[in-house]
């Protein structure tokens, strides 16, 4: 394969110590803001928002730069009733049949259960496709590198994005999530990897009063 051509770096921008200091204190504090809410408004968004959050989310590193993503943005009302029934069903089979009971148990502080209203609640859904392989104009496979690495870092920066903008998101993950390719007509070489629930807190919005672990028991200096 021909090398790419390399230019100069021309887009970093570098910042004196302090106001290094003050842009990551000032990302923490938005960031510790963030927070998963299960109650939505039906309150409309800006399909533009939405659109400037995916490229974003597009610039994350990955395996060979081969991008091994796929989002699907659903707004269509018919749809989203579909997701949500099928979503629905796998969740009542999890929670009646798959889960373990030290898996109910960790879950049970939090409330959840069968029920996903907000499928239906939210303007956006994003379904967030993780390629297997791609094809290549002429149809041929192209294996693709650090799937899940980089699927993974794609959605931690759309959920970033979507924060940032001032929307509040949902991580949803039904499993087995192989209805997803059925309803939005995904091919077999893309696997389900999480779904997005992107939209405005509805007014009655509640959180639990969770803590996040302190920095000596998530980092290591040496």
């Amino acid at each position: 394969m021909k090398p790419f051509p390399h230019v100069p770096l021309t887009t970093y921008q570098s910042y004196p110590p302090e106001e290094m200091l003050k842009r990551a204190v000032s990302f923490r504090e938005e960031m510790q803001r963030r927070r998963t809410i299960r109650q939505f408004s039906s309150q409309p968004v800006a399909r533009e928002v939405i659109e400037n959050c995916l490229l974003a989310a597009g610039t994350a590193p990955n395996g060979a730069n081969l991008q091994p993503w796929q989002f699907v943005v659903v707004s269509d009302p018919e749809i989203k009733a579909k997701i949500r029934a099928g979503a629905e069903e796998e969740e009542r089979a999890f929670y009646q049949n798959r889960a373990s009971e030290e898996w109910l148990k960790a879950l049970e502080p939090f409330g959840t259960d069968e029920n996903k209203p907000y499928l239906e609640t939210a303007p956006y859904l994003i379904i967030i496709f993780a390629k297997k392989h791609s094809l290549d104009p002429e149809g041929n496979k192209i294996k693709n590198y650090y799937v899940n690495e980089s699927v993974g870092i794609a959605t931690g920066m759309l959920i970033t994005a979507l924060h940032h903008a001032g929307l509040a998101t949902l991580t949803h993950t039904p499993s087995p999530m192989g209805f997803l390719n059925e309803i939005l007509g995904r091919p077999e070489n893309e696997r389900a990897f999480l779904v997005l629930v992107a939209g405005y807190p509805a007014e009655d919005a509640v959180v639990p009063t969770i803590t996040k672990k302190p920095l000596e028991e998530i980092a290591v200096f040496l």
